[in-house]
């Protein structure tokens, strides 16, 4: 079907039923998108903001023309952490504003060079074990938060009963669910957790009680330092090629081929400037979500202004204190249990990459390459010290690069 055929079935809707519409498409996203902050030790509120940010200007670059909201990105959750714990959240930031430059040089050459360079330099063997490497290398982190050792006044036992219960009803949703419930298995996991704790006594309301309604969020400015650069420009090459997925998967849906309007080069500019954009205020990498695309799916909602309006109302709510606050106090141990399931499922994301390639993964070149990514990734290996210290996913995706270009092609293996 072509583009203005396509475009004819977009009907024109109300003033109101653009904004119900684009509230629920913000709706769908909160529970990702505020888990990424929780996570990391971010702040929410910013979170928001940003991710109303960061949709603003993918939609200034792409000219409104594609349904997609950007929000906080997975990926980045384990390379945050160990970045802030290492270098601090200021540096981190200053980390994830150069990750989002690499979008933007990346969108750069596609517009030059087109794709196919692209695939030689990041095939399957190199960018599937490096998703696996960003899934599993802190996934002792989830189990930490999950039996409460991260939590001073949970023990074990409770831990575990809230960290299984929130998982329990996040794969319930997530496998079972139907229509906009299986869209939002994330925040059903924590809203059950969330009121386990309050009827267990286990959440603190002292910051809530103390946060205005209406506040500026807590902005965090970036500081650039060569250690944190160099750990988190690796950590941007997975999801840069996962985005042409993503927009091949809305095309599939709207029937328009983005990759040709607006172009892959500018929706990887504007996922960039949306990244570089949230590190600028303290907030997580943006990336566009596939839970929104299912609701795009489910409502046929393909008009992209629904998207600038949810936007909208993102900003609007970053500046609501009291709920920031009390998304602060979802206890650790329920968020645990989502990050069991989370850190797993993107590690199988990046083994169905290996999958469908359909290389064999025991020929001598792939097994090297997919080892050492692994091993480099997952075990801790270092290389360097001080400011210019490699380790984890910026190693191994490094390695994987590297022993691409330098070994012999398959058919040689053959």
């Amino acid at each position: 079907m072509t583009d203005s055929s396509a475009a004819a079935r977009v009907p024109v809707d109300s003033p109101l039923k653009t904004l119900l519409t684009g509230a629920q498409m913000l709706f769908v996203a909160f529970g990702a998108l505020v888990l990424v902050p929780l996570l990391t030790g971010l702040d929410p509120s910013v979170a928001l903001f940003t991710a109303g940010i960061g949709t603003l200007l993918f939609h200034g670059v792409t000219r409104v023309t594609v349904p997609v909201f950007l929000a906080s990105s997975f990926a980045f959750i384990a390379p945050i952490q160990g970045s802030v714990a290492s270098f601090g959240v200021s540096a981190t930031l200053g980390g994830l504003f150069a990750a989002g430059l690499v979008y933007v040089a990346i969108s750069q050459a596609v517009r030059l060079k087109g794709t196919v360079w692209l695939h030689r330099l990041l095939p399957p063997v190199v960018v599937g074990p490096v998703i696996m490497v960003i899934g599993l290398a802190l996934a002792p982190v989830a189990v930490s938060m999950a039996t409460g050792e991260t939590s001073e006044h949970i023990g074990y036992g409770p831990a575990i009963f809230l960290s299984m219960a929130s998982l329990l009803v996040t794969l319930v949703l997530a496998v079972f669910g139907r229509g906009l419930l299986r869209l939002i298995p994330i925040m059903g996991g924590i809203a059950t957790g969330y009121a386990l704790a309050l009827a267990m006594g286990v959440v603190d309301f002292t910051s809530v009680d103390e946060a205005a309604w209406v506040s500026i969020p807590e902005f965090t400015a970036p500081s650039f330092h060569w250690a944190a650069i160099l750990f988190m420009i690796p950590v941007a090459i997975a999801p840069a090629v996962e985005h042409i997925g993503d927009m091949v998967a809305i095309g599939s849906v709207t029937r328009r081929n983005y990759l040709e309007t607006p172009g892959l080069h500018r929706t990887l500019l504007g996922d960039g400037l949306a990244t570089s954009a949230a590190a600028l205020f303290g907030g997580p990498p943006n990336t566009t979500y596939s839970e929104v695309t299912g609701a795009v799916t489910l409502t046929r909602a393909f008009n992209p202004k629904i998207m600038v309006v949810a936007a909208c109302i993102a900003i609007g709510l970053a500046f609501v204190a009291k709920l920031g606050a009390l998304l602060q106090t979802i206890p650790g141990p329920v968020m645990g249990g989502i990050m069991t399931l989370l850190f797993g499922s993107i590690a199988v994301v990046g083994m169905n990459t290996l999958v469908r390639a359909g290389h064999s993964l025991t020929a001598p070149r792939n097994l090297v390459v997919v080892s050492l990514i692994l091993v480099f990734g997952i075990g801790g290996m270092q290389f360097g010290g001080g400011q210019f210290t490699l380790q984890g996913v910026s190693l191994a995706a490094l390695v994987g690069i590297v022993l691409n270009w330098v070994l012999p092609g398959a058919d040689e293996d053959e």
